[in-house]
């Protein structure tokens, strides 16, 4: 008996920053995509010129990243035969328009690969916060001498620290998650999942004013969306605990900046922020001095090798994809309003 001949590999095209391109889709990737699809050997950062026309007119697939222009009705009319959207990153709302969703295109994401590295950021920040380490370490070196550790304040250490998580996202539900083999009580405030949801999780929904008035620390983790603008407010931030940590590895706007800088300036609240608004601060801007904030360039997410996984993932993806099983790791419409 004779093997059935395979079908015609899928027509895909790279749409994302050449950088990109280069730092997140190692030769290895790029060398499985290939086995997968017939892969353009451009990759697009435009959808304008004559020869990114030429090579939307016949793409089925799209593998997208980081830099990819948004996929408007306009650009749909340049590609007849897109079927389907692969992104190697989180969030697809810079991209995916509602022409795409309207349209029926198919779309993944490695949200849930980018969740990893920020949830381990956050845990990271919440143990080290929790036991004042860069602020002991501060004071180490400047003293040159130890200090009398039987005199620590009982407010130091992560012994039954309650950590409050905003939004149960992936990101959110992740940290969860290696929240567990720590004795620590987790609260929770989405109001998405009710008592029997966050009681499988193994935490405690509460509602907004008491996630951050009973926790020591509140980790964000909201999407930015009209609704959530400024969602962490001055009153909130405000009612948190003397000494307690605000950490935000969601986005700068959710948090009422200027409220957390005079709160942070005071001495009240300390701060862990990966995230700011703008995304870079002015270099003036009070927050770079305070000894009660740390700042990172934006960090959390896949970085270095990490990147492989986002690659891993699309790849996965597409093989799936082009042998008709359908995504792993769709995005519904539906669901946009969930992601972090």
């Amino acid at each position: 008996m004779t093997e059935p001949t395979p079908g015609p590999r899928p027509r895909a095209a790279l749409a994302m920053s050449p950088d990109v391109a280069s730092a997140v889709l190692d030769p290895e990737s790029r060398a499985a995509l290939d086995a997968l699809c017939d892969l353009a050997p451009a990759v697009l950062d435009t959808f304008t010129t004559p020869a990114a026309r030429a090579v939307l007119a016949d793409t089925e697939l799209l593998v997208t990243g980081w830099g990819c222009p948004p996929l408007d009705d306009d650009v749909l009319r340049a590609a007849p035969r897109l079927r389907a959207v692969v992104h190697t990153a989180g969030s697809v709302r810079g991209h995916v328009t509602d022409a795409c969703w309207d349209r029926g295109i198919e779309v993944s994401s490695a949200a849930a690969a980018n969740a990893v590295p920020v949830a381990e950021y956050t845990l990271a920040m919440i143990l080290l916060t929790g036991k004042r380490v860069l602020e002991s370490a501060r004071e180490y070196r400047a003293a040159r001498a130890r200090a009398d550790w039987l005199h620590t304040p009982r407010t130091v250490g992560n012994h039954r620290r309650t950590v409050g998580i905003l939004s149960a996202s992936l990101i959110g539900r992740r940290v969860i998650d290696l929240l567990r083999p720590h004795d620590v009580d987790v609260l929770l405030h989405d109001p998405y999942v009710d008592e029997a949801e966050a009681a499988r999780l193994g935490v405690r929904s509460v509602p907004l004013a008491e996630l951050f008035r009973l926790s020591d620390t509140v980790s964000v983790h909201t999407p930015l969306l009209p609704e959530t603008r400024g969602l962490v407010s001055r009153d909130l931030i405000g009612s948190m605990k003397p000494g307690s940590v605000l950490i935000n590895t969601a986005r700068g706007a959710v948090v009422d900046q200027d409220a957390l800088t005079d709160a942070a300036l005071a001495g009240r609240v300390r701060a862990v922020l990966d995230v700011t608004e703008p995304e870079v601060l002015p270099r003036d801007h009070p927050l770079w001095d305070c000894e009660h904030v740390l700042i990172t360039p934006h960090l959390a997410g896949s970085q270095g090798n990490e990147w492989r996984r986002l690659a891993d993932t699309a790849v996965l993806e597409v093989a799936r994809w082009a042998s008709g099983e359908g995504f792993q790791h769709p995005v519904r419409r539906e669901r946009l309003a969930f992601l972090a």
